[in-house]
């Protein structure tokens, strides 16, 4: 009788560390895992999932595609950056599985020779009063897509063409329109830039996602242009 394989959640950075330890890929679940229970120097990998609805998430909001800017003082600092690897892992699966592994905005799946991958986006909404802004959702979106969304960032690598080409396509806009949507887009994250703004990732805390703290401000936005500058200094961009 067969021996029933073991899931893994495998960050990236680890896989060849995992392989060392045993470890075998499945292409067609796109998953690592132990071939027999027992393997010790695996167990660090061992799954868990998380739920497909996070306490608290609300999965209407904001679908479709259009561009989503976060503040300045909040740029580079996504969930990815205040959970641990495995746990990041954890979600990302998540997130791509209950989506059908499709983009949620263009219902394409990844396509490795157009180096179109399926990445995750969160959705956030902005209490102005109080200044928090508050991780709501967590999407599921190609490449493409994911370009349109953080448009300052596909300016600064050189992509805005495409990314309107993208948005118009998928959207149905015309150009007028969508050069609108864009700057309506960057006055809104102009005028959220002025603040600074407390991160709540609640949704994950009540999933047993474990956190690290997020940056503060002042953190955050000296990571931003630090990032930034080494984007733009980077060969085509």
């Amino acid at each position: 009788m067969a021996v029933e394989r073991v899931w893994l959640d495998v960050p990236y950075a680890e896989k060849d560390e995992a392989k060392r330890g045993g470890a075998r890929w499945d292409p067609a679940a796109r998953r690592w895992y132990a071939p027999r229970p027992g393997m010790t120097a695996l167990a660090r990998w061992a799954a868990a999932d998380v739920p497909e609805l996070l306490p608290g998430e609300d999965r209407s909001l904001g679908s479709g595609l259009f561009v989503d800017l976060v503040p300045r003082t909040c740029w580079f600092t996504n969930v990815r950056s205040c959970v641990a690897p495995a746990d990041w892992e954890r979600l990302r699966r998540m997130i791509t599985r209950r989506a059908g592994l499709r983009c949620e905005a263009c219902g394409a799946g990844e396509d490795r020779e157009a180096r179109r991958w399926l990445e995750a986006h969160e959705r956030w909404t902005f209490d102005e009063a109080a200044r928090v802004q508050t991780l709501k959702r967590l999407i599921c979106l190609c490449t493409d897509c994911h370009t349109v969304t953080h448009f300052g960032l596909a300016q600064v690598r050189g992509l805005q063409d495409r990314a309107l080409a993208h948005l118009r396509k998928v959207t149905g806009m015309s150009e007028a329109r969508a050069r609108e949507h864009v700057e309506i887009a960057f006055e809104v994250w102009d005028h959220r830039s002025r603040h600074d703004w407390e991160l709540d990732l609640g949704i994950l805390t009540g999933a047993g996602v474990t956190l690290a703290a997020p940056p503060n401000a002042d953190a955050r936005a000296r990571v931003a242009v630090e990032t930034l500058n080494r984007l733009s200094k980077r060969p085509g961009s």
